[in-house]
């Protein structure tokens, strides 16, 4: 009886390309992520400096808005009003204002609506990565 070799290929099977596929893609995205993280700490950190910054402007301007209210209560009492009065109308002024503005921004929020075409192309992404066209 005759002894047979096995018969061997140099061309890689459908499994071990699968594999080999799985792997560098799987590669791809941890190269990715690890790619949008440092991006990220660069950002981060020049974000906070930015955020702290804009935290003291903001404090700062609420200063002065509160110097400007006391001085237009004084304003107000030159005419002959009381000081009290002075800050009655200032304090109203600021209610009018405020409920302006919360008005303005109801409106401005009723016409807020849901991203329809970003959701429509993320439902079709698990059938491309499938391999299936769009419309399959």
């Amino acid at each position: 009886m005759a002894h047979r070799e096995p018969v061997t290929s140099d061309e890689p099977t459908i499994g071990k390309l699968v594999v080999d596929a799985s792997r560098d893609v799987s590669g791809l995205i941890r190269s990715e992520i690890e790619l949008a993280k440092s991006e990220l700490k660069v950002s981060v950190r020049a974000g906070g400096i930015s955020i702290g910054l804009f935290a003291a402007a903001g404090f700062l301007v609420v200063l002065a808005v509160i110097m400007l209210s006391v001085a237009i209560a004084h304003f107000i009492s030159f005419t002959g009003l009381d000081l009290a009065w002075g800050f009655l109308i200032v304090f109203g002024l600021y209610v009018v204002l405020a409920g302006l503005l919360g008005f303005v921004g109801v409106r401005k929020l009723k016409q807020v609506k849901a991203p329809e075409r970003a959701i429509e192309q993320g439902k079709q992404i698990p059938s491309a990565l499938k391999g299936r066209g769009a419309r399959d």
